[in-house]
């Protein structure tokens, strides 16, 4: 979660979810009576048609539902031209879509819950942007970039240009792997114009450092470069892949205990014991089982469990049903908790 602005003496934070454990997080500090601001798409009718169209609502919340997105409902409480102030409306908050809250009062466990989602382990990636002049390296952060290190080239005579380039490229090399060790780098993101990258991995010898490398491309060379890159699929499958990678860990370390017969329980009517024993340390659930619940109009039964469990300082985690460990998960009922102690049936 990243929290993109704050006024809490007028009771607002503007808050940007970056994942479905956020999203879960916005359900549960969302209260009836809130206002919640945030821009959504609404059809238009034009003609004998319709078109959609990004408007900003303002909503006084009477109830917020999780699924595949953060569903809020409520009257409208600020008009437009198209949503006139009174009438029932709803909008969706996925993933990095923004949003504001607007409380009459913030509760100490809701700040602390917001606050522990955006201190949530910022993702370790490394861009680098360079052609065969200069180069560009930076820090993925919550809040955008920080650029650490910018190196130049001396290219000067056009006949030494692939000598020289080939020296700079070793230095670029020499670096990528002193920030990889020292910033414990998970993942690089090579990015240059034309084909410079990939003779830029003609030089990295280093079989654990290539390991790490996706190349992109970029029009350019320089701290703008670093924006252009961020926006690029590339990185987003990356930082996708890092998400899949820990919800799996999380699933693999849930069917461990449960292989062992040790701290683990799985199963709607099993959880929900040990969820109201105080027992749970971990709740892991997958967005196909909340999904199920909803259609089936009985959304409050998975909601409870994933309340009693949080508030007994428990934590709360959903688990995609699109990859190999959430669909395992499902197989075992969609919701499994790894325990604070083993419990005796």
């Amino acid at each position: 979660m990243i929290q993109v602005y704050s006024n809490l003496k007028g009771g607002e934070l503007k808050l940007k979810p970056e994942n479905k454990d956020d999203l879960w997080c916005l359900s549960q500090v969302i209260d009836a009576g809130d206002i919640v601001q945030g821009r959504t798409l609404r059809k238009i009718k034009v003609g004998e048609g319709a078109v959609r169209k990004p408007v900003f609502l303002s909503i006084i919340v009477e109830k917020a539902e999780l699924s595949d997105t953060l569903r809020i409902l409520g009257t409208v409480s600020e008009g437009t031209e198209d949503i006139p102030k009174g009438i029932h409306h709803s909008f969706s908050v996925e993933e990095n879509s923004p949003i504001t809250i607007i409380k009459e009062k913030w509760l100490s466990f809701q700040l602390e819950k917001v606050k522990e989602a955006c201190r949530a382990k910022e993702m370790p990636v490394l861009i680098c942007a360079f052609d065969r002049e200069e180069c560009y390296l930076a820090i993925m952060k919550r809040s955008g970039h920080e650029v650490i290190a910018h190196l130049e080239g001396n290219v000067e005579k056009k006949g030494m240009e692939e000598r020289v380039s080939g020296n700079f490229f070793g230095e670029i090399a020499k670096k990528l792997e002193e920030i990889s060790s020292r910033q414990r780098i998970d993942h690089i993101i090579l990015a240059s114009p034309a084909f410079w990258k990939d003779e830029m991995m003609k030089v990295i010898k280093n079989e654990e450092l290539r390991k790490k490398i996706t190349l992109a491309t970029c029009s350019s060379v320089g701290k703008s470069a670093i924006s252009e890159i961020l926006k690029r699929k590339e990185i987003q499958n990356v930082m996708k892949e890092d998400r899949t990678t820990q919800e799996m860990n999380m699933v693999e370390n849930l069917l461990g205990e449960i292989s062992k017969d040790g701290k683990a329980a799985y199963g709607f009517k099993e959880v929900k014991g040990v969820a109201e024993s105080g027992a749970v340390e971990i709740l892991l659930v997958t967005d196909g089982l909340i999904k199920k619940f909803r259609e089936e109009k009985n959304y409050t039964g998975i909601d409870g469990i994933m309340k009693t469990v949080d508030s007994m300082n428990g934590k709360v985690h959903l688990i995609s049903s699109e990859h190999d460990g959430g669909k395992r998960l499902d197989g075992l009922g969609g919701i499994g908790a790894i325990l604070r102690y083993k419990m005796n049936y």
